[in-house]
């Protein structure tokens, strides 16, 4: 029995220990070190056992790994900007690996119009900023991501509120009186904007420019497309990451006034002029006293609105992971600024949500969801788009409102300066936004049989936004629109806006491969059909006479307190889209490729007749760098490639209303037997009203694309030059048709035209484990201009800044590009030689024959020494007539710049990164309204002034005893050294207030450090980096304002480059932190 229980104990000792034994060789623990070409070390490299993620490691700081796999098994080494090695284990206990750079990515993969290409296969002009470059500073928004990134992308910023539109332009835009956007596609869904999506939600960015690239989505292609594709989850173990920054900012610069002693001596002097001397006194006394005014107190006006630091918070965090078939990735983010102005403040909050399931090896499921909720309180410094009048712009009362508190003036609106206090102003005319925004995508791919690809995916997009504004008792909007025997009372407005956007594709993917059977040909093909739905409408109460009293908030809240004004409800017609395309790619030993799309839409916007476009192109590419008489290249040029493209794109970027007649029913008291009647309407979103025209039909960009791409000394140094010549036309122009009981009819006549170079050059210097160096640049040279008007010799348009004062001071003209200037040509000013005798005439100035007068522009009471002066060049028959009149307006501006881009300039030591990212525009004008209107005093009285108008400066009638002087010798030997005309004077637009807004701008510039590795595992986080950034760091300029790079007017496409009452830009100072484990 004994013996028996010992040879059991031996037997099950000898089972285990075989088991233990084959245990043991099928496993083995590997150990190596990852270097690269050059014998550095590789930290950070990516080292997995393949087919199963979750086992795997990565080189510690001297590149160094150890892992344990079974015998059988293939490691992948990887790192990002490497080309990726897979090595068999085979029993070895020690592998050691090189890995070679990949040449700049040229196997990167680049998405395009419903599909993808690798970057080495393309045939369009295509542009794409990555992950990586969107994380290394910390940015708002998307847009602000793309600034200075792309050569032909021109990104303005028109003001520096914290949600100032952020205007795109690619290649210049064709339209003229039409938006010229570019299509914003998100995860393949089309949307209004991409303000709402953080950057740290965004995997890249890609710019199609070309026809070739854009007519896959043709009417909706002419201005560009920006391709926007969100993180998506990946393979292996959860990974958490996390990303908070907070910043604090002040206004960056302030422009100068009068001295309190200068100020008073101008109002002494003003009223004068004016023969109204008790307007002097009653506010400032004897004249005798004027010195005790050196030494009062005074306020600085800029300071208490726009002086506060502003204050920023950003988080977000992000939870991405999965199996080989089902992978996540989910994030939530937060900003909250409070801004520099007071009253300002913008708080956001996104959440998202993509899942990826593949239920087998044919069958994929996708699903995606973004929300966004954004907040924005304060109206900022101006209404822009929206206002009712420029005279409720704050930054004028900022500027020119009296330094002096004084008891006579009131503290709301003063009929004498027509101004209001700034605090006033800012909280009479505050608001409140509330936008949200709900994305959700679905899609089902299906490989029905080899390399046969279906794909069905819907979408739904969702928009509402409420809109409430404060008119209080010293607006402009109040005291004309909501007065009673108990004066002025407070308005409110709320408009609450819905969208609803529906959409549908389907697409099948063929690779030939697998028919062709040769490797020298290689073709693809995509066919596809595509409905979009978009329905809107919009309600727009408006109330007045509020009890006098009444704030915002009580306005807002008690609604009923207030009685209806206007109650408009805008059911706008449907904007359906039917589309079929479709897409062939030709390639022939990787040297010769060509790719042919084609796009038919049919579009509700247009009648039965005119409702299908096709967009037709085509593109080919010659890899030259393949040929066989390039070998002797090949040690130092990775790959040169020249394409051309032609094709068509097309624009139906017009409201829906336009087809039919537009019908508005009102209410009435005033006609017997009814109390309702209909009449032609406004449609939703249109000031003025709109004529049908049913004959409208597609505008359309015909684009030519030349491009040379190159990539050298194994990926040291990439680029693209590149040439292209776009032509628009059909343009939809919104007619004048003034006298028809309308304003406004669209049309389609006219012809424009964009021809530019852009050149773009990235140059990684320095590549080692330690060092790194980075350097890339782009530019962009576009010339835009009008070939033809139809009917139409000329189009002006007014900016409104200036109310009636200042009319049509844009033109549009055949031969000459958009967004020119229009206005006179200064001379000067008028000196005592230029007049007669002022006591021989009759005690009144009187011009010299042959001196010309510009009274009928300035205002005759205004015409005397030391009056602005304007150059007489035209007559009604075309010569000088000694006379300054509307004839003597010519071009004295164009907005547009000759060039514009921006270079970054990047480098690493050790652990710290350093990077500085600039911006520049060279050759555009700046239309300085705010200079005009700072230093003229026209009819109003106790205006400051820009201190341009300051004593030594400016011509002045007024001596030291305080009496106005009109002895000509006398006049002439006060003003000997004196420069600029007398602030005595209407508001006049002559090229003395359009100055050059070339700049060049540190846009950000940004200190990092990263932990090392072998200090952060220990507690279980993979990354982690501390980084400090400023924004806006400096600017160098020759322009006056605020800021050159600014365009608030923009009620119309037809007047950009306005600098007039903008929210002052600031100088932000940023700490963060980026964590992952």
């Amino acid at each position: 029995m004994s013996k028996m229980k010992n040879m059991r104990t031996v037997l099950l000792f000898l089972i285990v220990a075989m088991i233990t034994l084959g245990v043991s060789a099928q496993t083995v623990t590997v150990k190596g070190t990852v270097t690269d070409k050059t014998g550095e070390t590789v930290i950070g490299a990516s080292v997995v056992e393949k087919g199963n993620t979750g086992n795997g490691t990565i080189t510690d700081i001297d590149g160094n790994f150890s892992l344990s796999v079974p015998t059988n098994a293939t490691l992948v080494f990887s790192y990002v900007g490497m080309t990726t090695q897979e090595i068999a284990v085979k029993g070895q206990q020690t592998i050691n690996v090189v890995l070679s750079d990949d040449a700049q990515a040229l196997e990167e993969v680049v998405v395009i119009g419903y599909g993808s290409v690798k970057k080495k296969d393309l045939t369009g002009s295509v542009a794409t900023v990555n992950s990586e470059t969107l994380a290394a500073v910390p940015v708002a928004s998307a847009t602000e991501a793309l600034q200075g990134k792309m050569a032909g992308v021109q990104i303005t910023t028109t003001e520096g509120s914290p949600d100032a539109e952020m205007k795109i332009r690619v290649r210049g835009g064709g339209s003229i009186t039409g938006d010229n956007t570019p299509l914003f596609i998100v995860d393949g869904f089309p949307v209004e904007s991409i303000s709402d999506i953080p950057a740290s939600d965004i995997e890249d960015m890609t710019v199609l420019k070309d026809a070739s690239s854009t007519a896959i989505y043709g009417s909706r292609g002419a201005n560009g497309v920006i391709l926007v594709t969100t993180k998506s989850g990946k393979e292996g173990k959860v990974s958490v990451s996390y990303n908070a920054y907070y910043s604090w900012k002040q206004m960056t610069k302030t422009l100068n006034t009068l001295s309190a002693s200068d100020y008073v001596k101008w109002q002494r002097e003003y009223a004068l002029l004016r023969g109204s001397e008790d307007k002097y006194t009653t506010l400032f006394g004897n004249w005798q006293d004027a010195d005790l005014y050196s030494t009062a107190p005074t306020n600085d006006w800029q300071e208490q609105v726009f002086g506060r630091t502003g204050h920023t918070f950003n988080h977000n965090i992000s939870i991405s992971g999965g199996s080989e078939k089902t992978k996540f990735n989910m994030s939530y983010a937060h900003m909250n600024d409070k801004a520099i102005m007071l009253g300002s403040s913008f708080r956001r909050d996104n959440l998202s949500l993509k899942l990826s399931h593949k239920v087998n090896d044919k069958v994929n499921l996708d699903f995606s969801m973004r929300y966004a909720d954004t907040k924005v309180n304060g109206a900022g410094a101006n209404e822009s788009k929206t206002e009712v009048s420029s005279a409720d712009s704050r930054m004028k009362n900022v500027m020119i409102y009296p330094m002096f508190n004084f008891p006579d003036l009131s503290d709301g609106y003063d009929p004498d300066l027509q101004l209001t206090n700034p605090i006033t102003s800012v909280y009479d005319t505050d608001r409140k936004q509330n936008r949200q925004t709900f994305n959700m995508n679905g899609s089902f791919s299906w490989e029905i049989f080899k390399n046969f690809k279906f794909k069905t995916e819907f979408g739904l997009d969702w928009y509402y936004n409420t809109d409430k504004k404060y008119y209080g008792n010293s607006t402009y909007n109040a005291r004309t629109n909501s007065t009673s025997t108990d004066g002025v009372h407070p308005m409110a407005y709320f408009a609450d806006t819905q969208r609803k956007t529906f959409r549908n594709t389907n697409t099948v993917n063929y690779d030939f491969k697998d028919i062709i059977k040769n490797k020298d040909h290689s073709l693809n093909l995509l066919v596809g059909q595509e409905m979009l739905n978009k329905q809107s409408l919009l309600n727009d109460d408006r109330l007045r006479l509020y009890p006098t009293d009444f704030t915002a908030d009580q306005a807002w809240n008690l609604s009923s307190q207030g009685t209806p004004y206007q109650v408009n409800k805008y059911n706008n017609a449907d904007d359906n889209l039917l589309s079929f395309f479709g897409r062939a790619n030709y390639n022939f030993q990787d040297k010769y490729l060509v790719s042919a799309t084609f796009r038919a839409d049919g579009s509700s916007k247009f009648s039965k007749n005119n409702r299908w476009g096709y967009f037709p192109s085509a593109a080919v590419a010659w890899r030259i760098s393949a040929e066989n008489f390039m070998q002797n290249t090949q040690n130092w040029l990775d790959d040169l490639k020249l394409r051309f493209s032609y094709g068509t794109a097309g624009n139906n970027n017009i409201p829906s209303d336009q087809i039919s007649p537009v019908w508005s029913s009102n209410s009435t008291t005033w006609l017997n037997q009814f109390n309702t009647y209909w009449t032609s309407g406004l449609a939703s979103g249109q000031s003025g009203l709109y004529a049908s025209n049913p004959d409208l039909t597609w505008e359309t960009t015909i684009t030519r694309n030349l491009g040379l791409d190159f990539t050298l000394l194994g990926g040291k140094v990439s680029g693209s030059v590149e040439y292209y010549w776009n032509t628009t036309k059909d343009l939809l122009i919104a007619f004048p048709v003034s006298g028809s009981g309308y304003d406004y009819q669209y049309r389609n006549l006219g012809e424009t035209e964009n021809k530019g170079l852009e050149i773009s050059v990235t140059w990684n210097a320095i590549n080692t484990k330690n060092y790194g160096l980075t350097i890339s640049g782009n530019v962009g040279l576009n010339k835009n201009k009008v070939k033809n008007l139809g009917t139409l010799s000329e189009y002006k348009a007014s900016s409104g800044w200036a109310s009636t004062q200042i009319q049509d001071d844009y033109v549009v003209k055949p031969g000459r590009p958009v967004g020119e200037i229009y206005g006179y040509i200064s001379a000067g000013r008028y000196e005592v030689s230029d007049f007669e005798d002022y006591y021989a005439s009759g005690e009144k100035w009187v011009l010299k024959e042959g001196i010309a007068s510009d009274a009928s522009v300035i205002g005759t009471s205004y015409l005397r020494p030391g009056a602005m002066k304007l150059a007489d060049i035209s007559g009604p028959d075309g010569t000088p007539d000694g006379v300054v009149d509307d004839n003597d307006r010519t071009v004295i501006g164009n907005t547009n710049p000759k060039a514009s881009g921006g270079f970054t300039l990047s480098g690493r030591v050790y652990g710290f990164d350093l990077s500085a990212n600039f911006t520049y525009s060279i050759g555009n004008d700046v239309y300085n309204a705010n200079k005009i209107e700072y230093t003229s005093a026209s009819q109003y009285y106790y205006r400051n002034m820009l201190d341009i108008m300051s004593e030594g400066n400016r011509w002045t009638n007024l001596d030291a005893n305080g009496n106005l002087v009109n002895d000509a010798a006398l006049l002439a030997e006060m003003n000997a050294n004196t420069t600029m005309w007398s602030p005595y004077t209407n508001y006049v637009l002559s090229d003395w207030a359009v100055e050059d807004g070339s700049f060049l701008r540190l846009s950000t510039l940004t200190l990092g450090y990263t932990l090392p590795q072998n200090l952060t595992k220990k507690v279980g986080i993979n990354n982690l980096r501390f980084y400090a950034t400023c924004y806006n760091v400096f600017c160098l300029t020759g322009y006056s304002g605020f800021d050159p790079e600014v365009s608030t007017r923009n009620k119309t496409a037809l007047t950009p480059g306005v600098d007039y009452s903008a929210y002052p830009k600031s100088r932000q100072f940023v700490i963060g932190l980026n964590l992952n484990f």
